[in-house]
């Protein structure tokens, strides 16, 4: 398995080879010329028609002219499909002594990337003129110098190439003298002075004649320089250098004033004409600058940085002069050695900084890289960080592209520093980095996402109309407009639910409001959906549930049922005198509309006209005799009962009780203490309540009926007994029982008819028709009626 230590290496070796292949497999460049000094927006040729492209080509793929010295000296017009020249071009600025003057240029679209390869030819004009390098030199000549000696004189420079450059020379008319112009192994033209016939100093010391350099033009120009020639004593033997050419390789990093090495030339002559000293011969302010030279010792010396970039070699012509003026010519070769001094340079051709997400392969630059060294130093490898999606791609050259190696995600990245690194193969390595920072723009690919799929929120009823009862939250991971959202109700699932009039949202926020005031009796729970969508396009959305909760107030007092507070006449109860304590008289039935702890009851006795005689049980409402009746103790008994729930504040009913104690009431049935205890038990099992009920009412039954056997026998000899009857008239049809979990689950009617005698009385029991019976006055009755119908319920 490989390392990413070992993949990196191998990817940049594949760039590089596929680098080079492509470099080989380019086709033929596309070659102009053009004159140069041509004024600026000239036409070269129809670019568009040599390439084979259309018009409309060159705009829609974005075409232009790239030159490989960073200078835009061409433009590319795109709606002609021309080629033309962006400003005056200068050969010998351009290229200097160089011939054929070429300007590499290429031609880049972009969109799909295609390069083509172009060069034009500068044509050189004679727009320079031969120039000396001084207005006048100085020769002398031994007066024993023989005919046919050559002199070399300074030669002149001219910038024009070819049949404009320099050509020949000539020198002003004489007798003793005429200039001979050879080439030189470098192209260069070098004048000598040639003695046509004997000197003698005593005849003519000097002469001053006029070098004239003209060059090929048409019309030719021409430099001149004087020459002035001194005639001296006879100095036979001139300078010879010990070893000439001299080479020598310097490398382009050595410091300054570094040697580069000496020269020695060698004089046979003695005294004053044997004596050497040295120099440069017709230097060019290049070498001057860059060299200089002991007069005494020949050594030669650094004085500037070298840069094997810009002069990759220099040819030092020397002299050695000996003290009779004599003087011998040599070369000095210094060859620069390259080092790896220049850092890779990275170009940005092109360059797109925002690419949307879920796009395909995209091209994000086009650029191009460059090592002015050469050799190893000169080779560069290109590569990116390995862990992003990215990808380099060798196009044309030293060109490449730099594009998505799959569609972006930018929730999960929304930048990308791309750090772009150059390395060569000198050593040490040097390398460029260049940062590209891309962003990914976003697309639509996200719905708005509910923090929770249901929410449950609690709101107390009665409350406050536009009440902010709780807020739902989505968020979306795309940004900008795609990430903005709204919120909005969705139709109920119930139909008959008016969801519009009791909460509305906020489509900013999602804040959730109750239009209206809640009752908790009415309506305790509702449910409805949420959406949230996003503002893009096409927009997307999401669903969550929401539950409403209303909380109980204490907003319902309780309610009696029993007995009945509809204003009709009161109820009075029945008690006979016997009744032992712990008596059940009746039972008060209250609800509450509240829930919970605002529904939990619980019974007072307020009010009583005799304290002690009647208790209320404070969980059941029973109303029970607290001890044994008397005799003394009053007929008539009013009671106030306070029914209070357990809500915060509490809320309170209250019922009145009107009980009639009665004298010679046989009780057929008082209930036992264990069954009393019993009964004081909340039996949830209604069955055993049913058959204990049924049992104490075949009891009571049979008792009853022995009790009216015995009586009927003892009176039957009266004559003037009283006629029993049933009730007369309608019973009220209200009187029920409501509680579900009183004492009985039966009530029974019965009636006791009393004769004026009151030794004497009857006891008639009826049918079990209601739980109760009012009895509006009693003692009223007994007075109107001597038969004394009564009628009380025992329960």
């Amino acid at each position: 398995m490989k390392t990413p230590e070992r993949i990196q290496p191998n990817r940049q070796v594949v760039a590089f080879i596929l680098m080079v292949f492509l470099s080989q497999a380019c086709p033929e460049p596309i070659r102009y010329s053009v004159i140069e000094e041509t004024e600026s927006g000239s036409f070269i040729a129809h670019l568009a028609k040599d390439l084979g492209l259309g018009i409309g080509e060159l705009t829609a793929r974005s075409a232009r002219v790239v030159s490989d010295d960073d200078k835009q000296r061409l433009q590319l017009d795109r709606q002609t499909g021309d080629l033309l020249l962006r400003e005056k071009i200068d050969r010998e600025e351009l290229c200097g002594s160089v011939e054929p003057c070429v300007l590499h240029f290429q031609v880049l679209l972009e969109t799909p990337v295609q390069f083509f390869e172009g060069e034009l030819s500068i044509q050189d004009i004679n727009d320079h003129s031969p120039v000396f390098p001084t207005g006048e030199m100085l020769l002398k000549i031994p007066e024993n110098s023989q005919p046919g000696t050559l002199f070399p004189l300074k030669l002149a420079q001219d910038l024009d190439v070819g049949s404009n450059g320099l050509q020949k020379y000539t020198i002003s008319p004489n007798s003793y003298f005429h200039v001979l112009t050879r080439n030189h192994s470098e192209a260069k033209k070098y004048p000598d002075l040639v003695q046509d016939k004997a000197l003698d100093r005593e005849e003519q010391p000097a002469f001053s004649l006029t070098l004239i350099a003209l060059d090929g033009g048409s019309p030719p120009k021409s430099g001149t320089i004087t020459v002035r020639i001194l005639i001296t004593d006879v100095n036979d033997n001139a300078p010879e250098f010990v070893h000439t050419p001299y080479e020598v390789q310097v490398l382009e990093n050595s410091s300054l004033d570094s040697p580069v090495l000496s020269v020695s030339a060698k004089d046979i002559d003695s005294g004053n004409f044997g004596s050497v000293s040295y120099g440069f011969f017709q230097a060019s302010d290049e070498i001057k600058q860059t060299f200089s030279i002991n007069e005494v010792t020949g050594e030669i010396r650094l004085t500037k940085k070298l840069d094997f970039e810009h002069i990759k070699s220099y040819h030092v012509e020397i002299e050695a002069i000996d003290g009779g003026g004599l003087s011998g010519k040599g070369t000095v070769v210094i060859h620069v050695v390259d080092v790896n001094d220049n850092a890779p340079e990275l170009t940005i051709s092109s360059l797109t900084n925002s690419i949307p997400e879920n796009t395909p392969e995209t091209v994000v630059s086009i650029f191009r890289i460059r090592d002015r060294d050469s050799g190893d130093n000169g080779k560069m490898i290109c590569s990116i960080p390995d862990n992003l999606p990215f990808l380099l791609k060798p196009t044309f050259k030293n060109f490449y592209t730099l594009v998505t190696e799959s569609p972006l995600d930018r929730e999960s990245r929304a930048e990308y520093n791309i750090t772009i690194t150059v390395t060569d193969l000198g050593t040490p390595r040097l390398k460029t980095q260049h940062n590209i920072t891309v962003t990914v723009s976003d697309v639509n690919d996200n719905a708005p996402a509910f923090s929770q799929t249901t929410y449950t929120l609690r709101v107390r009823e009665n409350n406050s109309p536009a009440l902010h009862i709780g807020s739902v939250s989505a968020t979306d991971r795309d940004s900008g407009a795609n990430a903005q959202v709204t919120y909005s109700l969705l139709p109920p699932a119930d139909p008959q639910l008016p969801l519009a009039s009791l909460v509305s949202i906020n489509a900013d926020n999602g804040q959730l409001f109750a239009l209206r005031s809640l009752d908790y009796e009415a309506l305790q729970a509702f449910e409805f959906g949420v959406r949230a969508a996003d503002r893009g396009s096409p927009a997307l959305s999401s669903q969550a549930r929401v539950r409403v909760l209303v909380l109980d107030d204490n907003d319902n007092a309780p309610f009696v049922l029993y007995p009945p507070q509809n204003g009709s006449a009161p109820c009075t109860e029945l008690v006979p005198r016997a009744a032992e304590a712990g008596y059940l008289v009746t039972k008060v039935v209250a609800v509450d509309g509240d829930s919970g702890q605002n529904a939990w009851l619980s019974y007072q006795l307020l009010k009583a006209t005799e304290p002690g005689l009647f208790g209320v049980w404070a969980h059941n409402g029973e109303v029970r005799t607290a001890r044994l009746l008397s005799e003394r103790d009053a007929v008539k008994h009013r009671l106030v009962v306070l029914v209070r729930d357990n809500g915060e504040p509490p809320r309170s009913a209250s019922v009145t009780l009107h009980v009639l104690l009665v004298d010679g009431f046989s009780q057929p049935y008082l209930p036992l203490p264990e069954v009393a205890a019993a009964e004081a038990r909340a039996d949830p099992l209604t069955v055993y309540l049913v058959v204990a009920l049924a049992s104490v009412s075949s009891l009571f039954l049979f008792s009853v009926l022995v009790f009216v056997a015995v009586r009927l026998c003892r009176r039957s000899r009266a004559a003037s007994a009283g006629r029993c009857s049933g009730p007369e008239g309608h019973f009220p049809g209200h009187l029920v029982d409501v509680s579900g979990a009183g004492t009985l689950s039966q009530s029974y009617q019965y009636d006791v008819c009393l004769t004026g005698d009151p030794r004497t009385g009857e006891f008639k029991f009826l049918k079990p028709i209601f739980p109760n019976l009012l009895v509006e006055d009693t003692e009223r009755e007994i007075k109107e009626n001597p038969n004394c119908r009564n009628s009380f319920v025992f329960s």
